[in-house]
């Protein structure tokens, strides 16, 4: 579960948002179900949030398409981000029209053993949404360190 820009619960649901959200929760909603899916390793589930061409930059990284994140994050969840989970912080939703928002967030990779991730892990994240047959599925994702 995390919460909204004014500090209320968003709580996943399957398939994405429920009519009575607000777009806002709505949007934030599909950040629990990243977050769930890489607790438990589920490169397919998580890859799923993503749309069939997206697009993902991380320093020194640049996977391209639904295909790609899946191999890339099954390989990491069986090796280096096995047993970890991911935070995210809102930092602002800003919608572009209906079905297209931007999102930036603060985020990091917690370990096993990891109560709070480092200061130098933290990363500010920029993500580009559109809802598409009614479930919103990440467009564009680029991080950089929070520095």
């Amino acid at each position: 579960m995390s919460s909204d820009l004014r500090g209320q619960a968003v709580t996943a649901r399957p398939g994405g948002a429920s009519p009575a959200q607000d777009p806002e929760q709505a949007v934030l909603a599909l950040f629990d179900a990243t977050s769930s899916a890489w607790r438990d390793g589920d490169a397919g589930a998580f890859a799923g949030r993503y749309a069939e061409d997206a697009t993902v930059i991380l320093p020194g990284v640049h996977l391209r398409g639904r295909a790609g994140i899946r191999a890339s994050m099954g390989d990491a969840f069986a090796g280096p981000l096995k047993g970890s989970r991911r935070i995210h912080t809102p930092r602002g939703v800003r919608f572009l029209g209906a079905d297209v928002a931007v999102v930036v967030t603060r985020s990091a990779t917690v370990f096993p053993g990891e109560a709070e991730p480092p200061a130098d892990r933290w990363e500010l994240a920029t993500w580009t949404l559109a809802r598409r047959d009614g479930r919103w599925l990440v467009e564009t994702y680029h991080s950089c360190p929070a520095g």
